[in-house]
């Protein structure tokens, strides 16, 4: 006898299952996570001639930056897309959806496909991630035939570990957090960024990365420059000025930017009253100008090779930027643009004799400090970005 409620438990369950998801959220929220009101109106394209939707993960605010971008083009109009938990760094974004509901909602999955593929001209995929999930079993490729066949031209963007090779990177760089034993992410890294390189080869779609050294994983890609707002950044603090200078390290994630390997020596200069280091982690983007534009001196990253968003942001603060980057990506700024990287270059052997020197030339390294503000307004403003997006978006 009892097992007669129990089958009629599972009978009824999926007979709720075959109802309507408005239904079952009301029937039954926790099945989802969020509630009938979480799920937003679908995206709403500009009304230009070109219409550009960039998504679904703003990494570090780009997604947003080059949306911005794109519109000094002519005819252009763009809407930049995020998938947010609770949490996060703030970045401003034109369109915004809770991950429950961009992962969970097949009524918005589908409601949001539907606005995409008929209200928009160009589609610019970050980081080969679906745009609609279970709408094509989060296939990136059936997704990609299916905004082609609706007439909508895509292209893909890579931020860094989406296509980065971990084994490649640690067969060429003694610092990369990729070697045996430093990131136990690395073989799960590998595996995903073999997979996105072989959905890549199978698309054929224009490819963009984000930074130069991804031009290694990915050597027929276009570098899509990093934008910021130059003007947010400013600084009108002339860095080395203070007797005991403050050195600040923001690092997004630790393991990445070489964090454990710098401390000890920055925590040593401080004890001995030479600087003041400055340590944050999980700020808030809205609060980063002013902690950025309070320092002398700013470390980036130890580990990767290249340099990020926060070296183009400090850049733009007039600070000092020191960081660990290969020649190969500063050989690309000056064929591509025509001048030095103006971040100061330093491995976690060299870092502490760096700083040391900087305390003894101040003038000098304040050259650095000006050149680098001029660098991040003439091509990292959104200009240049502009025009390499043009071939993708205006043919």
């Amino acid at each position: 006898m009892s097992a007669e409620p129990s089958a009629l438990r599972r009978a009824a369950w999926r007979a709720l299952g075959a109802l309507p998801e408005g239904i079952q959220l009301r029937v039954n929220p926790r099945k989802y996570g969020f509630a009938p009101g979480d799920r937003p109106k679908p995206p709403v394209a500009p009304e230009t001639p070109v219409r550009l939707y960039v998504a679904p993960v703003n990494s570090a605010g780009q997604g947003y930056a080059w949306a911005r971008a794109a519109e000094r083009l002519p005819g252009v109009g763009a809407v930049d897309m995020q998938h947010r938990a609770e949490t996060g760094f703030g970045f401003d974004v034109d369109y915004e959806v809770p991950t429950t509901v961009f992962v969970r909602s097949e009524a918005w999955q589908r409601a949001h496909f539907r606005a995409v593929s008929r209200s928009f001209t160009h589609v610019m995929m970050e980081s080969v991630w679906p745009l609609f999930t279970s709408r094509f079993d989060g296939d990136v490729e059936r997704e990609v035939s299916a905004l082609h066949d609706a007439g909508v031209s895509v292209a893909v963007v890579a931020h860094g570990s989406d296509i980065r090779l971990p084994d490649r990177h640690a067969a060429i760089d003694e610092w990369s957090p990729f070697h045996d034993g430093v990131w136990a992410s690395t073989p799960k890294l590998q595996e995903r960024a073999e997979q996105k390189h072989e959905v890549l080869r199978r698309l054929g779609v224009p490819v963009f990365v984000s930074t130069p050294d991804l031009l290694g994983d990915w050597p027929t890609a276009t570098v899509l420059p990093l934008a910021v707002d130059t003007e947010r950044w400013r600084s009108d603090t002339v860095p080395l000025e203070r007797g005991v200078p403050v050195v600040v390290h923001a690092p997004s994630r630790a393991v990445v930017k070489g964090t454990d390997l710098i401390r000890p020596l920055m925590r040593s200069l401080a004890d001995r009253g030479l600087i003041e280091y400055r340590e944050f982690t999980g700020v808030a983007s809205s609060d980063m100008p002013a902690l950025i534009g309070d320092a002398d001196i700013v470390l980036e990253q130890f580990r990767i090779g290249t340099y990020s968003v926060a070296a183009v942001e400090a850049m733009a603060s007039g600070r000092v930027v020191i960081g660990h980057v290969h020649d190969q990506v500063r050989e690309h700024v000056v064929d591509r643009h025509g001048v030095e990287l103006p971040v100061v270059q330093a491995t976690p052997k060299t870092l502490e004799s760096v700083v040391l020197d900087m305390l003894e030339r101040r003038e000098y390294y304040r050259s650095i400090a000006a050149a680098g503000a001029d660098f991040a307004r003439k091509v990292h403003d959104g200009r240049v970005s502009a025009e390499t997006l043009r071939g993708f978006l205006l043919g």
